[in-house]
């Protein structure tokens, strides 16, 4: 579907919504009180979530537009989106089986991405002002697994297709600039590390130590035609390139009298998959391969509830991420966010976020830049073969007003500033105004 006929149809639903009276009845299609914008059916879909089967329709869409700076100075504006089509089965309550439940997801994701028009196209943006974007415009087969627990649920297997970032080096976020996301590894590792909407055949067991803390393991094949745009329901393993291995503890405590929630995590991976060591490059080839490994750190925390109410209050968000020096084009990362949900108390949903991320450029990285430039006898940066050394880091800022308009539906204006875009310093740094809007139908 065009990016043209989906705003038309999205939008005037969307003033419909934010103009109408709140007049509707409860769970009835448009209802402020509904999860759904097409209502409980009468009712159907809650009895059908308490047998066991729950079924949601998603749409996301992100609009950026430059308003200053960027390689290309000229305003502009693009739009992309996601849909997600998902069934939950809680197998317990279906068939009887303990603690074991079933998920499948279908994503599509179509539209452009402002990031290619601020960066230079030869040495593009190391993160995303739309970060719904990408890992190709097309249909994904995003989750298919099955979950199941041991001993009153201390031991839990989930097995099937799934991406790494629902499992490991997550965290809660609604930034619209990807670095800020979700999936915190695979922000700066993408060739190892594959988040949402890419899945991989994998495992994962965890060990539930005590109600708050955890440790879990997991592998992922990999394999290049996962990336692909034409293989989002590839499920061969003919072309393997080897597994990531991901390892984590975490301890999730309700701290304090007003029980604030936090989210603490430690986390390393290990990628059989060979790449090419930057430091052995020469005359147009890699000399050597090496295995690729890293580590992170986050911290989630409400520090304050207002008014002893833990669902409103100020919540920060820390990350520290590191690759091996050797196959990784970023060496390591950072991410510090603070955001206040129910800022306001006609409006106890909604929320402000402000964030920053620094992706910092592997130094071996930059010195095969310039070796592959010196082999090529390139100096200009006006000749068309001449590569950009970039070095150092690329910043992204991002400040949001998340206005919960009803339950299923959210707008999230935005401004975003990038700091060197794609780590260039040649290229000046862009100023950004953006909106997501997040509908359940």
């Amino acid at each position: 579907m065009h990016k043209v006929k989906i705003a038309s149809l999205i939008w005037p639903g969307i003033m419909l919504v934010v103009t109408a009276p709140n007049g509707f009845a409860a769970a009835s299609p448009f209802s402020s009180d509904s999860p759904w914008m097409l209502g409980d059916w009468n009712g159907q879909r809650t009895a059908l979530q308490q047998q066991g089967i729950d079924f949601n329709v998603n749409y996301v869409m992100e609009s950026a537009a430059n308003l200053a700076g960027g390689y290309q100075s000229a305003t502009t504006a693009r739009y992309t989106d996601q849909w997600a089509f998902g069934t939950h089965l809680d197998l317990q309550k279906l068939l009887g089986w303990q603690d074991t439940d079933f998920q499948a997801t279908v994503t599509d994701r179509n539209g452009q991405n402002l990031s290619e028009q601020i960066a230079n196209p030869k040495a593009p943006m190391l993160s995303s002002v739309q970060e719904v974007y990408g890992r190709g415009q097309t249909w994904r087969l995003t989750q298919f697994w099955l979950r199941t627990g041991f001993s009153d649920d201390r031991f839990n297997l989930k097995l099937g297709r799934a991406t790494v970032g629902e499992d490991f080096g997550t965290i809660e976020t609604h930034f619209q600039n990807l670095a800020l996301g979700p999936g915190v590894p695979g922000k700066s590792r993408s060739d190892r590390w594959m988040n949402w909407p890419v899945s991989q055949w994998m495992g994962r067991l965890q060990l539930n130590i005590t109600p708050d803390v955890y440790v879990k393991v997991g592998f992922y094949n990999q394999n290049d035609d996962n990336d692909n745009r034409g293989s989002g329901f590839h499920f061969s393993v003919k072309h393997s390139d080897g597994n990531l291995i991901p390892l984590e503890i975490g301890w999730q405590p309700k701290l304090g009298a007003d029980a604030l929630p936090g989210n603490y995590r430690l986390g390393a991976y290990y990628s059989s998959a060979r790449g090419g060591v930057y430091h052995s490059w020469q005359h147009g080839e890699y000399g050597d391969t090496a295995h690729g490994y890293g580590a992170y750190a986050i911290v989630q925390q409400q520090l304050f509830a207002w008014q002893h109410d833990n669902h409103r209050g100020l919540s920060l968000t820390l990350s520290q991420v590191m690759h091996d020096k050797r196959t990784s084009k970023l060496d390591d990362t950072q991410t510090v966010a603070l955001t206040w949900k129910g800022l306001f108390a006609a409006r106890p949903q909604d929320e402000i976020g402000l964030g920053m991320a620094r992706l910092h450029v592997n130094a071996a990285y930059s010195r095969m830049l310039e070796r592959e430039n010196e082999e090529n006898g390139v100096q200009s940066v006006n000749d068309a073969t001449y590569l950009p050394v970039i070095r150092g880091a690329e910043y992204d800022y991002e400040l949001y007003y998340a206005w919960n308009v009803r339950q299923w539906l959210s707008l999230r204006p935005n401004l975003q500033y990038v700091a060197a875009p794609g780590a260039d310093s040649s290229v000046k740094d862009a100023f950004v105004g953006g909106i997501t809007a997040s509908l359940t139908f």
